[in-house]
């Protein structure tokens, strides 16, 4: 992928440029990446008296939970974990066990926020089996499942899922499985040089305080990781779907999929299994923020076009909510992204003959072959029940999302081999309105259609 264009990136500078003075922040980098590449690093500020690099490492804080997740999946992937499990089947003696794997995951567990005892980011940490034996009743704040509430301490219980499957820590796991394939070396849980300060700035005056550091031992799978902008390149990448052997496509899509709203019926926020999720001026964002005493990051992927976009600062406070969005508006209002070409596709499967108008009764759809394979089924007047569905080996067709989401829509044919309806999950579809061939709904009345 080429770099932008030169005015695109002077757009870019002058808006991180105009967040770090205003924000008052001693150092802030940010990225763009695009099909997998990174496409155009910025950075204002000094860390140790120079500018920041795309190898500067900062605290990414709750990046971290994505990561844990990603193992989480592998796990689920492999067989040894299934989400519905209640996590006390994999960690023992948690009081709280009968919340399920799925639910930590998306924060729909309803324990507390943070673990018993002291702020555990700017406290020693303690072993997990102090954090387990301290989780009583009282941990739990809501129902499971029955609203988002973010949960530091549920994935420091899936840390130690993790940890317990896989016989190591749940950081040499994620080293191991996660990090090492997709080439994010520099990306570890204590920082290395060279690496920024975190600091908190004075709300009065322009100076400086040095943020604590340390390991936060069994809640460290909700925060504890540093990175660089090149490595949370390449997981922007990851987020949007460039997931090497780590995990399969469909794994992170589904990681992707809302699984909770935190603001109300017309979401601009959410959660999946991992992932925090967003929308933005007409984008759907996959990815996380972070934020640890001193530092701030965020990441935010789009698999739709396979952009991404992220930043790191060391301030506790001072980076605005809408920078990365911004950053995604300069990129489409300088580049915006043209559509591929279209290009004939050969009917290699013979699907030809399903393709075009169907009724369920007197409602109109439409049956289309997909470019990249399977079919979509969609109201002619646009509005009412679509989904795309995708070919099994037995011959039927898995729904793939909208209401039919895994559901079966079969083709049934005639004796002679000719097609007569397709069957999804009981609605009948016939080539004609209220076909009376049909046994359901089939004609409705002897005398049929009438003025």
């Amino acid at each position: 992928m080429s770099p932008v264009l030169e005015s695109t990136a002077r757009a870019l500078l002058r808006r991180i440029a105009v967040e770090q003075a205003q924000g008052r922040l001693p150092s802030l980098t940010a990225a763009v990446v695009r099909d997998g590449e990174l496409a155009w690093f910025g950075a204002r500020g000094r860390v140790e008296g120079i500018a920041p690099t795309p190898v500067t490492q900062y605290r990414i804080g709750s990046i971290t939970k994505s990561l844990v997740a990603a193992v989480v999946m592998r796990l689920r992937d492999e067989g040894k974990v299934d989400l519905l499990d209640p996590v006390g089947k994999h960690v023992p003696g948690l009081q709280a066990g009968d919340v399920t794997v799925a639910q930590l995951l998306s924060h729909t567990s309803g324990l507390s926020a943070e673990s018993p005892g002291q702020w555990w980011e700017r406290t020693p940490g303690v072993p997990v089996a102090e954090l387990v034996a301290g989780l009583g009743p009282e941990a739990a704040k809501h129902r499971p499942g029955r609203r988002y509430h973010y949960s530091n301490v549920g994935f420091a219980l899936l840390g130690e899922l993790v940890a317990r499957h896989r016989g190591v820590s749940w950081a040499q796991a994620v080293h191991e499985e996660i990090l090492l394939p997709l080439g994010m070396h520099d990306t570890t849980t204590r920082p290395r040089a060279p690496h920024a300060t975190g600091y908190a700035v004075h709300p009065w005056a322009d100076v400086l305080l040095p943020e604590p550091e340390h390991d936060a031992v069994s809640m460290a799978p909700a925060g504890q990781l540093w990175s660089t902008p090149a490595d949370l390149a390449r997981w922007a990448a990851f987020v949007a779907g460039d997931t090497g052997d780590v995990l399969a496509p469909d794994t992170v899509a589904e990681m992707r999929e809302p699984a909770t709203v935190d603001d109300g019926d017309a979401w601009t926020g959410g959660y999946g299994l991992g992932l925090q999720l967003a929308r933005a001026n007409g984008r759907r964002l996959a990815g996380h923020t972070g934020s640890m005493p001193g530092f701030l990051a965020t990441v935010w992927a789009d698999p739709s076009d396979k952009v991404g976009v992220l930043f790191t600062a060391n301030s506790t406070a001072g980076v605005s909510r809408n920078l990365l969005t911004d950053l995604l508006a300069i990129l489409d209002q300088h580049e915006p992204r043209l559509p591929a070409e279209w290009e004939p596709v050969a009917d290699t499967a013979g699907l030809l003959e399903l393709a075009g108008p169907w009724y369920w009764g007197p409602s109109a759809y439409a049956l289309r072959l997909l470019p990249e394979g399977g079919v979509s089924l969609t109201p002619v007047g646009g509005a009412g029940r679509a989904s795309r569905f995708t070919a099994q080996a037995d011959g039927t067709w898995l729904g793939l999302d909208g209401y039919y989401a895994g559901e079966t829509l079969r083709v049934v044919r005639r004796p002679d081999g000719s097609l007569s309806h397709l069957d999804l999950n009981t609605f009948v579809f016939t080539r004609t309105p209220y076909d009376p061939e049909a046994e359901v709904p089939g004609g409705v009345d002897e005398g049929g259609w009438r003025s």
